[in-house]
């Protein structure tokens, strides 16, 4: 059985909503990774008495709790002595961690304040978790069933104090069997359409299936358990990206993790040297934005008016980008042209929610290539969605996928 373990954050700027809670997303992803069973995320402002209940029920209930904030030298910053009010064991200062805290103020040439002291007492017992960034130091202890892990709220020092000793510390004192999550990244195809891909296929009883839609992407997660046969796993992965389709434009495991939709072309571009010509109307320059900085975009044009709307666009499209990559270097054989146009479904949709048809057109030294799609929604909406499909015909073309 995993462990559990909870997070658990400190301050009133997060139970206001003045910032958004980065740190316990983070610590979430790390513990899962090691092999810990998450059951809650809990968010308390500065106050005494919630703080020190919350540390009595946290401690009965789960076996390892990754506490952020509340550990600076302020009025509002408590967790140190709602620790000691729950657990019962006395503040007593550290003479290591006031050694390092002067250090602190040393080093930057400024006196120390009085209310810094503060951050060098810590209950009695507990082990102290040095702050190579700041002044507050960690601690950790164990309260009745829960091993509590205290660390600042700042996310730079956190991190830097959860990676080192504290997930070593962790590993030690856990039995630890990590899931295996594998992802399957698709642009094209909704959430909705592709469980009902899979709805035929039995998944093994032990595989979570779950799903996570981004403004870029669908991802198709499987969750395998500690221990599952690699073999059956590479199986049931190659099934599901079959029955998903040329949607899937790269799976991410523990072992690889090929990135985003421009990250994925990117290494193919850099493999097959080859180097790309754009146009580009109803993305306005997001295409080029998605590619910034990469060597083997040669040249962008962006078209904002409309002219071009004459005719078929479908085959203006493939005319288009005949006449662009002519227009390149002299080695036709390695460049590529991708030019997109697009024509309202109804009325003029540049600022409203109508929908619009795409026709996006790739020449290559095999022959053009071409897609159609309809995008609604808002004005950004049909911009990143015109992008990311013009995209993915240069993606299916160089993982051979275009019809």
């Amino acid at each position: 059985m995993k462990p559990v373990a909870e997070i658990f954050s400190q301050g009133e700027e997060l139970v206001c909503g003045q910032i958004v809670d980065s740190n316990a997303a983070w610590l979430s992803r790390q513990l899962v990774e090691m092999g810990f069973r998450i059951s809650r995320h809990t968010a308390v402002g500065d106050n005494l008495a919630d703080l020190t209940n919350l540390f009595r029920e946290i401690a009965q209930r789960c076996d390892c709790c990754i506490c952020t904030g509340g550990l600076g030298p302020t009025v509002d910053d408590l967790t140190a002595e709602a620790v000691s009010l729950a657990s019962g064991l006395a503040l007593q200062p550290d003479a290591e961690a006031m050694r390092q805290i002067e250090q602190y103020f040393t080093r930057l040439d400024r006196p120390m304040p009085d209310a810094n002291r503060k951050q060098a007492y810590l209950p009695a017992g507990a082990q102290r978790i040095d702050n190579p960034l700041g002044t507050a130091p960690g601690f950790a202890l164990r309260f009745q069933r829960c091993r509590f892990v205290f660390l600042p709220g700042v996310p730079m020092e956190m991190r830097a104090m959860f990676d080192a000793p504290v997930r070593a510390d962790l590993q030690r004192r856990f039995t630890l069997r990590a899931d295996t999550l594998i992802t399957l990244r698709s642009i094209g195809v909704g959430e909705s359409a592709i469980q009902q891909a899979l709805a035929d296929w039995p998944l093994p009883a032990a595989v979570q299936l779950g799903f996570r839609v981004t403004a870029d992407e669908v991802q198709t997660k499987l969750l395998f358990p500690a221990g599952f046969p690699e073999a059956e796993r590479r199986d049931c992965v190659e099934r599901v990206a079959a029955l998903i389709g040329n949607y899937v434009f790269a799976i991410d495991d523990p072992q690889r993790q090929p990135g985003d939709l421009v990250a994925v072309i990117a290494e193919a571009m850099r493999h097959r040297r080859l180097d790309l010509a754009v146009m580009e109307t109803a993305s306005h320059g997001l295409i080029a934005a998605k590619c910034l900085d990469q060597p083997w975009l040669l040249s962008v044009d962006i078209r904002m008016d409309k002219s071009w709307q004459t005719g078929m666009a479908a085959d203006s499209a493939q005319d288009i980008a005949r006449a662009l990559a002519a227009q390149l270097a002299d080695d036709k054989a390695s460049s590529l042209a991708l030019v997109q146009l697009y024509h309202p479904l109804a009325s003029d949709a540049d600022d409203r929610q109508d929908a619009i048809v795409l026709y996006n057109a790739l020449y290559t030294p095999q022959g053009v290539f071409g897609s159609r799609h309809c995008v609604a929604g808002a004005q950004t909406r049909k911009q990143n969605q015109a992008a990311l499909l013009a995209l993915d015909l240069l993606r299916r073309y160089l993982q051979d996928k275009c019809p």
